[in-house]
């Protein structure tokens, strides 16, 4: 996110980056908006079909070359799609995959193994349910459509039906929806690629050589790595191997990191001095700065993420979901093996294959193996995992045409319909369960990470609420910002509403943007000091546009300090040792930004509303309620 200091981070927080979306942008960024996209087009697509049959498939088939001298590419516009757009597609995949591993819930290794294990199950099952069905047949070949979850389709029915699931269960979904899409990528380059030339595949793995190199010498202008790309992307297509495949590896070499305080302070410095001075040179030098403050993996998945949920994904279910719908073509296709296969492989084999492994894995590593969440929300990703739809579609195109092509189509749909009302069976039979039996099936007995990485002190910190609440909010705050000051009557809210919450306040004022925050702090540790500083932190709240020294000293008169010994330790900046060490466990906890909540030591990532940071607390009493 590249804009000036300061400005309004995407959940109202100050940061050294961010814009502020329209309610409809929102909407469109979530998992929910980028479904209801894919369904449009879906409907879309059966409505060209049946109006248009013979329109639909000579559309599709158009040829389209690209060429640059005597070399070019030449593919029908389906081709294009399922080849070429849909690179992007796993590029994305991969940036999130990568962004889990290095700052997510994965960047605990040890609790990638058992989602590893669901995942691997969760393609074996369904793949042997559809030999099984299909054997003596000669549709086995076709096994690859039954193996591989829609990963956008099923986090946007997450999002719809999961509404009271814990967090963790998202992850547990996208990791095995990525375990899917790595083996269905191997697939499509192993069992379903053409004849492999192969001094073409040779010349992909040198390109793919060449990537590695670049990057190893940290290279990170944007256009050295496209054309690499683009090289890797065409070298796979004339060697036989499914050129997707590309995408995904360089999703993955794309490093996530939280963007550290000094960067960010460096970029606000670059944004002043070209506020002073703004030449050309300057305007170059705060873009490069700000852009080096944010991770290469962040940047991308900004700008491509859209394009892979609303443009592409849509554009691939546009091209390949249109069947024609006839009472004989359903009659058939009911009575087909390929049709039974997929549909059955993914509503009976994904559930039995990813609960099954789930559990038997937390069973004979006797409880050593355990899911982020529990298993009823295991139950849950295992049902929504059936959703097969783009790779799914991707491999029946390969494998099949034709009538067969049509049947595998039509078991893919009717396993995303089916998918979705197990789903919705299952979420509501879990609401069902009595108060206790349903969070032990919603969150289990695993530990959640903690963000936070200096434990609250009741002997040292500022507290406010019961001592041995079981949810404790951590602010890191800075008096001076807006966004704190907009968040302060929602924590008053949340405290008023909800008796069993404490409130813990930490220092991180922004010197780079905030020109008065650290003599406001020092203030409040003035009359700390006093046994005063909740009305204090009051006060420097509700004058958040006079916070100078003579503000400052007017609202210790108003509170009755004792003045000259306010002055004096004002003066002598007697708080100092206390900010500093709130800052340094801001650092250590990756806070780069205010206002920064932690519940119960987890970071808070949602909107600073009283609806969001609900949601959040009562998800951490509920686990709270769960431990011994």
């Amino acid at each position: 996110m590249n804009v000036p200091a300061g400005e309004r981070g995407p959940s109202g927080q100050t940061v050294r980056g961010g814009e502020t979306a329209s309610a409809l942008r929102d909407f469109l960024r979530t998992e929910t908006g980028s479904a209801v996209v894919l369904v449009v087009s879906v409907l879309a697509a059966l409505g060209w079909a049946n109006l248009g049959p013979a329109s639909y498939e000579e559309f599709w088939r158009i040829h389209l070359s690209v060429r640059a001298g005597p070399y070019g590419v030449s593919l029908e516009l389906r081709e294009w799609v399922n080849s070429g757009l849909m690179t992007l597609f796993f590029f994305v995949v991969g940036l999130e995959t990568r962004r889990e591993f290095d700052v997510g819930e994965l960047r605990e290794r040890r609790r990638l193994t058992l989602p590893l294990l669901a995942g691997v199950c969760g393609m074996v099952v369904p793949v042997a349910v559809y030999l099984a069905v299909n054997a003596g047949h000669g549709t086995a070949y076709g096994w690859g459509a039954a193996m591989s979850t829609d990963t956008a389709f099923a986090l946007g029915l997450l999002s719809l039906f999961g509404r009271r699931m814990p967090a963790g269960l998202r992850i547990f979904v996208l990791t095995v929806s990525v375990v899917d899409d790595f083996a269905a990528l191997g697939v499509i380059a192993l069992a379903y690629s053409g004849h492999v030339t192969v001094p073409a595949l040779l010349a992909a793995l040198g390109v793919f050589g060449a990537v590695l190199l670049v990057r190893s010498w940290g290279v990170r202008r944007g256009g050295v790595y496209v054309l690499l790309a683009v090289a890797l992307w065409l070298a796979l297509l004339e060697s036989g191997v499914e050129p997707v495949v590309a995408g995904l590896a360089m999703g993955l070499l794309t490093y996530a990191y939280p963007a550290a305080r000094g960067d960010l302070e460096r970029a606000s410095g670059l944004f002043r001095l070209f506020r002073e001075q703004p030449t050309p040179e300057l305007e170059r030098s705060v873009r490069l700065g700000l852009a080096s403050a944010i991770s290469p993996n962040d940047r991308l998945q900004r700008m491509y993420h859209p394009w892979s949920s609303y443009v592409i994904v849509p554009l691939f279910a546009l091209a390949n979901a249109g069947i024609t719908v006839s009472g004989e073509r359903w009659a058939q296709a009911l009575g087909s093996p390929v049709t039974l296969g997929v549909l059955l492989g993914y509503t009976l084999g994904k559930p039995l294959g990813i609960l099954g492994a789930s559990v038997l894995g937390a069973r004979l590593s006797r409880g050593r193996l355990h899911p982020s969440v529990g298993m009823g929300s295991v139950a849950v990703g295992g049902t929504i995992s059936g959703v097969g739809f783009t790779v799914s579609l991707l491999i029946a195109a390969i494998a099949f045409d034709g009538a067969r092509l049509e049947e595998a189509k039509i078991g893919i749909l009717g396993a995303v319909v089916c998918s979705s009302a197990l789903t919705w069976l299952v979420v509501r039979g879990i609401g069902a369960l009595p108060r206790r039996t349903r969070l032990r099936a919603l969150h289990g007995r695993a530990e959640g990470i903690v963000d936070l990485a200096v434990p609250v002190d009741p002997e040292r910190d500022h507290v406010r609420g019961p001592r041995r609440a079981p949810v404790t909010v951590v602010e890191y705050g800075d008096f001076e910002c807006p966004y704190c000051g907009q968040a302060e009557p929602v924590v008053r809210e949340l405290l008023a509403n909800d008796g069993d919450v404490r409130y813990v306040w930490r220092h991180f004022p922004l010197d780079d943007v905030h020109v008065h925050a650290r003599l406001a702090a020092a203030a409040a540790e003035a009359a700390a000091a006093q046994g005063r500083f909740w009305e204090m932190h009051n006060l420097l709240f509700a004058h958040q546009d006079a916070l100078r020294p003579s503000d400052l000293r007017g609202y210790a008169e108003e509170l009755g300090l004792d003045a000259d010994r306010f002055h004096r330790d004002l003066g002598e900046r007697a708080g100092a040792a206390r900010l500093a060490a709130d800052e340094e466990s801001a650092d250590l906890s990756g806070v780069s930004g205010t206002p920064t909540f932690f519940v119960n030591g987890r970071r808070y990532q949602g909107a600073f509303d009283i609806d969001g940071l609900t949601a959040a607390v009562r998800a951490a009493r509920e686990r709270a309620a769960l431990a011994p």
